[in-house]
């Protein structure tokens, strides 16, 4: 059943080369944006060969008599996403593995989504993902994928979120033996202007060897998002999820290794930001930043190194982002996108001297502010925690280059 090297297929091709395996065998409940999975494959003919049961439970009183109550009220969050393939993984071991089960691979496909709105004012994502065993009667394996759909229309999200949930079926029984490849293929028939897949986590007997701290680089490697974020236990973690809510303290570096100076820029910093009266404590996440370029060692990125380096930050209980963002401003645009209350760059004064590198210049002109005017104002006021050597100007609240009224905290 698994292919040894990638082949690229259509959505119609992979759909259709399932139905006919025959030893795989499953069900897709899907809640939000159609049930374009399933569909896709009653498209591609000979879905009873592969379809056990296809539903949605659209309203929220059938799904909680199903699936349960969600703690936080949401119905788009990972927590619903894995009770759904619980609930119906079960379903299909209880009332069918006495009848096929020696002889077929089950799976439970499962998607909980929120489509563009009506006034197309809403943000569109969703966590897609699938249960599945590799071999009869074994122990299944899971595969989980967060995604935002970018099309400014329905009807095409619908469309994406149909060929993505197809590619990840397809990839984890034909591409499972190369994780890479695995990921890379999520994206056929598809392009990162229409869908960002921000997480991805492999779990399962099968996967003992997969690095999910390695996937969340392949993502920003690939460009399928411009960050990933991972905790100190190594688990891959939802961007929007994870700092939803929260105070934003994030330090950039090459952390090669993390040395005593890093250590007291953290400490002093953080504690600079908890300062500020605004910020409570208890909702506080530190981020470690490593962009993409600071990894390079020439045009590649040496896999090993960059895991001695994360395994460092772990062991530390620091939270490590993997990010494309070369440009300090764009990181800070990025980080307001995820929360509304406060941010702190803590950063070294010979980082915002040097005059040679593409993120700190925008800085020393006094640009680097005006994408920040647009996307943080009416937070709180700009503060510097001390004046800068005499070859850079900080801009300040009475000075026009700095917003008064920005969320930024910029620790030196």
């Amino acid at each position: 059943m698994p292919s040894s090297t990638y082949e690229y297929l259509g959505t119609k091709q992979k759909a259709l080369k399932i139905n006919l395996d025959k030893r795989i065998y499953g069900s897709y409940a899907e809640i939000g944006a159609g049930q374009e999975v399933a569909a896709n494959f009653f498209k591609a003919g000979g879905a009873s060969g592969t379809i056990a049961k296809t539903m949605s439970a659209y309203d929220m009183t059938f799904s909680n008599a199903i699936y349960g109550l969600e703690e936080s009220g949401r119905y788009v969050v990972e927590s619903r996403l894995m009770k759904m393939l619980r609930h119906e993984y079960d379903l299909l071991i209880e009332r069918l593995d006495q009848k096929r089960g020696a002889d077929t691979c089950f799976f439970s496909f499962a998607d909980t989504v929120v489509a563009l709105n009506y006034h197309k004012t809403n943000e569109s994502h969703g966590w897609v993902g699938l249960r599945f065993q590799l071999s009869p009667q074994s122990e299944p394996n899971d595969v989980i994928i967060h995604v935002r759909m970018l099309d400014n229309d329905a009807i095409l999200q619908q469309q994406a979120l149909g060929i993505i949930g197809v590619n990840l079926i397809y990839g984890c029984y034909y591409y499972h033996q190369m994780p890479e490849i695995l990921l890379r293929s999520l994206m056929d028939d598809l392009t990162t202007e229409r869908i960002e897949i921000d997480m991805i986590r492999f779990n399962g007997p099968d996967f003992k060897k997969v690095d999910n701290r390695l996937m969340s680089l392949y993502l920003v490697k690939n460009g399928f998002t411009n960050a990933a974020l991972f905790g100190p236990n190594g688990q891959n973690l939802q961007p929007a999820d994870t700092l939803y809510k929260k105070h934003i303290a994030v330090i950039r570096g090459r952390f090669r290794p993390f040395a005593l100076v890093h250590q007291d820029m953290l400490q002093n910093g953080v504690a600079q930001f908890l300062e500020d009266p605004e910020v409570d404590p208890n909702r506080v996440v530190v981020l470690t930043e490593l962009t993409l370029q600071n990894l390079r060692d020439g045009d590649d990125i040496n896999e090993k190194d960059f895991l001695d380096r994360v395994d460092i930050l772990g062991k530390l209980g620091l939270t490590v982002m993997v990010s494309n963002y070369t440009e300090y401003y764009k990181l800070i645009s990025y980080l307001a996108k995820l929360t509304k209350l406060k941010i702190g760059l803590i950063s070294g004064i010979p980082t915002w001297n040097s005059s040679s590198t593409n993120s700190i210049t925008p800085t020393c002109r006094g640009e680097f502010w005006k994408p920040l005017r647009r996307s943080l104002a009416g937070k709180s006021s700009c503060m510097c925690t001390r004046p800068c050597g005499p070859t850079v100007r900080w801009p300040t609240a009475s000075n026009s280059s700095c917003p008064s009224s920005s969320g930024i905290y910029l620790v030196i």
